[in-house]
């Protein structure tokens, strides 16, 4: 009986990325008891460790270094024939994936104007985080993702199309709030609600060089998922929070927006992400006008 199924190295893949247990079971949607016995057994049948753990945290052995680029190249391959078996060849359709960093708002230009001028192919829209929808592509699950930048890509082309900067949700009735424009030093000594970066791992790191040019180095709290949630937090006076510029567009009473100085030094930038080597000739005939149609409605 094999040691090594899809299952064992769905698993060991999760942990390898996140090196983080924890955030790892939350990815797979299971508690992190099992997550963590699965893997030692996956170690015992194998006959050797995959991770290092300590309390510095978890690291991959030789072992585990050996195998992950195997296993990454194998579940790429079975999503791939997956993925050719369901391709669905009638009616003709876009499957676009919208990145969740950004208001939703600011696409909703974009997407009148592409279903106007897609005339018969159906646009099917999905909503997630960047790694998720850059995941997506990848397998072939959906056809090209407007993406949060920077994001770990892979072998995808992508079109940078714009920037959001960042700036400042705060409770309006904060001392700040009398301020036209808050630079980084003003919340220094403040709660800021920060995302995990298990989320959007290239763009925390940007963040964080950023951060660490500033010393900058708040009491961070931890993000809700929902921003509907997070600014009900932040009106009810528990603690700020760094947003891109279009969740302006998200009016709540008791939360005030600011510019913050160093907004273009973490801006977002927006991109569109697909397969290079992807033969299909709806989605052939809808990337230039996909591409033209973000590049207009998507300009600050």
């Amino acid at each position: 009986m094999r040691a090594l199924d899809t299952h064992a190295l769905s698993l060991f893949c999760a942990v390898a990325r996140c090196l983080n247990f924890r955030q790892a079971a939350e990815q797979l949607h299971m508690t992190q008891p099992p997550l963590s016995r699965a893997i030692k057994a996956l170690e015992d049948k194998l006959g050797t460790r995959l991770f290092e753990r300590d309390t510095q945290g978890v690291a991959l052995t030789d072992a585990g270094r050996t195998l992950l680029p195997q296993a990454l190249h194998i579940l790429d391959l079975l999503d791939a024939a997956q993925a050719s078996l369901q391709r669905d060849a009638a009616p003709a359709r876009l499957r676009l994936g919208l990145t969740s960093s950004v208001e939703a708002g600011l696409f909703r230009p974009l997407l009148a104007a592409l279903e106007k001028q897609l005339k018969d192919i159906r646009l099917e829209l999905t909503s997630a985080p960047s790694p998720r929808l850059v995941a997506a592509v990848r397998k072939g699950q959906l056809d090209a993702a407007l993406i949060a930048l920077p994001s770990a890509t892979f072998a995808l082309a992508v079109q940078p199309l714009a920037r959001q900067p960042m700036m400042l949700a705060l409770p309006a009735g904060h001392r700040l709030a009398r301020k036209r424009k808050v630079s980084l030093a003003d919340i220094a000594h403040e709660a800021v609600y920060w995302f995990e970066r298990a989320r959007q791992p290239a763009f925390f790191d940007h963040c964080q060089q950023v951060f660490r040019r500033h010393g900058f180095a708040p009491i961070f709290l931890r993000e809700a998922l929902d921003h509907h949630v997070l600014l009900s937090d932040v009106a009810a006076g528990k603690g700020m929070a760094l947003l891109a510029d279009s969740f302006r567009a998200l009016r709540l009473g008791g939360v005030a927006y600011r510019q913050l100085v160093e907004g273009e030094d973490l801006a977002a930038g927006i991109g569109l992400a697909w397969q290079k080597e992807d033969e299909d000739c709806h989605l052939h005939a809808a990337l230039p006008l996909l591409r033209r149609l973000a590049a207009e409605q998507l300009k600050r």
